[in-house]
């Protein structure tokens, strides 16, 4: 669960530091005075998009961090400690961004450098914000499949079957490109093995070019070469060589080398020298016995090598590259050849529809069995919040194959007690839209491993006895889960274990916003704030007490 946020120099939060409990903590103010700021710092700790006007005017940068307990999250820890993000027994996690003037950030998992997908990946399996307008996606299909998906954990299978589809898709793509294309493909495939034919007859061998244009320069120079290295060798071997020299000088330095100690060092040196003299000799000799002049070997390689030049210029290539533009052509022409074997094409549509419809079916089962528990229990809990005898469904229409099954996921709603379902942006009002939302979530969350929930004003629309419901069902979902919600119905607030207040105050020529948390008269006066307004009376005040210590007594599940 969340344990600390710190914040300082964030859009007008100079300096801040909350420290979290567990349970249900509500988080209140006037309108405008920054509630939303500590729910943008989170998502920012999880990954989302930084700006610089995130960064408190005058202020160089923004730092935000928080300090998380993951005890019981053994997975994460598991994926912490082999990305080396987690010594071994550690239990706390902290992450930190800081994001400069320019709108650049850094972030840190436990101190290390972090990607903004390490912090989505993490964030994910830490908290889940449900935002103020998360009702209004409830119209949009794509909204209500991947509800329906994450509460059955089958989003791995719809993933699956989403890329089994993409592979059908992309065999019949090919399928039909092959039929529209067949001749064309064959007017290809016959100039290509003309090619193929041509260059092959010449049995090019890589490296051929190279070795034949090093072995030509030999021979053509060979006479050359053979007076090179027999003036050399002579040199070096001669009556009056280089080596009878340096055999003087041993002889003159062998006498004297007991009485001079230098003398013994330059005998080695003069050594040295004689060896590399002896290899020097034999390599000149080796090449006066290899370099005959051969006319016809000599004709021969300049034959080979005006073939080899004249194909290459045909193909606007260089003469090395021969070899490698055989090979490509080899290449385009087995896939030509798989292309034009419609049989194996057809076989390969059949096998991945085959795959896709096994996956889509497995995924089907998995929606349905999901969508009677889920449509059950959203049911039960929109009679707590003053849907009396409504009824909510969720129908999967049978489709034709697409990337998301078999089926279209569809909520329905009964209005009222024998009424027949309809779909809901066709029956739900904004104020029901908003019930039946916050009926799912607190359904949804109770089955999450997610130990942080927030929940943005998901309250918005409602309001009075409704109200007081909506408060006591997230009560309720903090027993099991860490719960903030940030709201601006008295009602709901006076459920909070705990209780947070958001004020703002000029300081000079600055606005600061600062968040305290309420004691138990601070918070009467607050929830007499949210009833009465500006002008709170001791009735609103008598009226706030009420409210908080009938919440603190009553349950609703």
């Amino acid at each position: 669960m969340l344990l600390t946020l710190s914040l300082r120099d964030f859009v007008i939060v100079e300096n801040l530091n909350l420290d979290f409990q567990s349970g249900f903590t509500v988080l209140t103010g006037e309108t405008g005075a920054g509630k939303s700021i500590t729910l943008d710092a989170i998502g920012l700790l999880l990954g989302d998009k930084a700006d610089y006007s995130q960064v408190r005017h005058g202020a160089k940068e923004a730092q935000l961090s928080a300090l998380f307990d993951i005890s019981h999250l053994p997975v994460l820890k598991a994926e912490l400690y082999e990305q080396g993000l987690l010594n071994d027994g550690e239990e706390e996690l902290s992450i930190r961004r800081i994001i400069d003037a320019k709108g650049k950030s850094r972030s840190f998992i436990n101190n290390q450098a972090a990607t903004l997908a390490q912090l989505k990946s993490v964030g994910s399996q830490l908290i889940d914000i449900h935002g103020q307008n998360a009702h209004h996606s409830l119209n949009q299909e794509a909204a209500q499949r991947n509800l329906l998906d994450a509460f059955a954990g089958s989003r791995a299978q719809a993933e699956t079957v989403r890329q089994l589809y993409q592979n059908w898709a992309n065999t019949k793509k090919a399928l039909q490109e092959a039929q529209e294309h067949a001749d064309a493909v064959i007017i290809e495939r016959e100039r290509l093995e003309w090619q193929f034919n041509e260059l092959n007859q010449l049995n090019i061998k890589q490296g051929e070019w190279e070795a034949l244009s090093q072995s030509h320069d030999s021979l053509a120079h060979s006479a050359e070469l053979l007076q090179a290295a027999e003036e050399v060798g002579s040199k070096i071997d001669g009556d009056n060589g280089i080596q009878r020299h340096i055999y003087q000088c041993q002889k003159l330095l062998a006498n004297l080398q007991n009485i001079e100690p230098r003398f013994a060092e330059s005998l080695n040196m003069l050594a040295s020298i004689e060896a590399e003299l002896s290899e020097i000799s034999a390599n000149m000799r080796d090449v006066a016995g290899r370099s005959d002049i051969n006319p016809n070997e000599l004709a021969a390689q300049e034959q080979r090598m005006g073939e080899l030049m004249g194909m290459a210029r045909k193909y606007r290539i260089e003469p090395e590259e021969l070899p490698a533009k055989l090979a490509e052509i080899e290449e385009r022409l087995q896939s030509l050849q798989a292309a034009a074997d419609l049989d194996a094409l057809e076989h390969n549509v059949a096998h991945n529809f085959a795959e896709y419809q096994e996956a889509a079916h497995i995924l089907s089962a998995m929606r349905h069995q999901a969508a009677e528990r889920l449509s059950g229990e959203t049911t039960e809990h929109m009679q707590h919040l003053d849907m009396k005898g409504a009824r909510f469904d969720i129908v999967l229409l049978p489709s034709s194959p697409t990337a998301h099954g078999l089926e279209q996921v569809q909520f329905q709603v009964a209005a009222n007690k024998g009424s027949p379902s309809r779909p809901l942006n066709k029956v739900a009002s904004g104020g029901e839209l908003a019930r039946i939302s916050l009926a799912l979530q607190v359904v949804t969350s109770q089955y999450t491993q997610i130990p942080t929930l927030i929940f943005d004003e998901v309250d918005t629309g409602i309001g009075g006895g409704v109200a007081e419901m909506v408060g006591k069902a997230l009560r309720a979902l903090g027993k099991k889960h860490q719960v903030l919600a940030v709201t601006h119905l008295p009602q709901v607030a006076s459920c909070g274990e705990n209780h947070w207040r958001v004020r703002k105050h000029s300081e000079g020529e600055q606005t600061i916003s600062e968040i305290s948390i309420l004691d138990e008269i601070q918070r009467i006066e607050e929830v007499a704030r949210m009833l009465g307004g500006e002008i709170i009376t001791d009735t609103t005040r008598q009226h706030a007490a009420e409210l908080l210590q009938l919440a603190s007594k009553n349950s609703l599940f």
